[in-house]
């Protein structure tokens, strides 16, 4: 019996070695690594740089600001409305300037009788032909008072023009011809100048332009006018003919990040402008990543 019961421990205690066994291998077991969703773009040249970039509008985006700080009453333009120079883009509430007209109006017609009154009372006064019915320190004290009405009315004309100066700026208008972007804001919402977020995006979708970084470690092998091919973010199957437009002469910080693991972040980089006519048939927006190979 004792026999027995030292073999059943036997083999319980090896069932329990090898069940540890096997589970320490299965924990330590490392997940295969994982495709990538798609192949990374092919470098068509034999010698080439390198780099990355972020899709614009022709000529930059333009970030719409506001003169002032104030409640947004109405946002004439949607998204793909195209808009030419000077048109009304955003209305801030301009109640206040406009309650300051009604008075300064009025203070105007007050001057201009008040002016007009003293120029009647000195020019009758000029006709007398008798000095002795008026001096002349009379004569001179109708003529300034003339001059300090005219100035006045001067000065009331300014203060409304200065006012409906004031109204005006605070419709926002397009600086120039372009396409809108984004809007960001809506009639009710108060904006502020220099928000980090735009209330309203702007740019020329004539052409598309790719603002690419270069490392400032190969900085130097960048030569203008250098033929450039590149590949949207997961499309490595059309290629994208570059136009060279410029080299930006300031080496910055890094700010435009792809994920990479090897990429560094503590780096600057040396911008360069290239262009692409926009096609209907393969629709790349703005904001969109691209690699860049730039022929040596």
């Amino acid at each position: 019996m004792s026999i027995l019961f030292t073999r059943l421990s036997f083999y319980i205690a090896l069932a329990g070695l090898l069940f540890a066994g096997s589970l320490v291998l299965r924990l330590s077991a490392q997940d295969p690594v994982p495709q990538p969703p798609y192949a990374p773009p092919l470098n068509p040249y034999a010698h080439a740089v390198a780099a990355a970039g972020l899709v614009e509008a022709q000529g930059e985006n333009i970030a719409l600001g506001v003169p002032v700080a104030g409640l947004v009453t109405a946002v004439y333009a949607r998204v793909w409305d195209i808009v030419v120079q000077g048109q009304p883009l955003l209305q801030l509430d301009d109640r206040e300037l406009q309650a300051s007209l009604i008075g300064q109006r009025a203070a105007v017609k007050v001057a201009e009788v008040t002016a007009e009154r003293l120029r009647g009372q000195l020019a009758r006064l000029e006709k007398v032909a008798d000095s002795r019915a008026i001096t002349r320190e009379e004569l001179d004290t109708r003529r300034s008072d003339v001059q300090i009405a005219e100035a006045q009315l001067d000065a009331a004309r300014a203060a409304v023009a200065q006012t409906e100066a004031l109204v005006a700026r605070l419709t926002v208008r397009a600086p120039r011809a372009a396409t809108v972007l984004q809007v960001n804001t809506r009639a009710g919402e108060f904006v502020i100048p220099g928000a980090a977020r735009a209330p309203m995006v702007l740019g020329d979708l004539t052409y598309l332009q790719i603002r690419a970084d270069v490392d400032e470690q190969v900085a130097p092998r960048v030569k203008p006018g250098m033929t450039a091919i590149g590949y949207l973010k997961g499309d490595t199957k059309r290629p994208i003919k570059l136009e060279f437009v410029r080299i930006e002469p300031f080496v910055i910080p890094k700010t435009s990040l792809t994920g990479s693991s090897v990429e560094r972040v503590d780096t600057r980089v040396l911008q360069i402008i290239y262009r692409f006519p926009r096609s209907e048939t393969n629709p790349i927006y703005v904001g969109q990543q691209l690699d860049l190979y730039l022929e040596e």
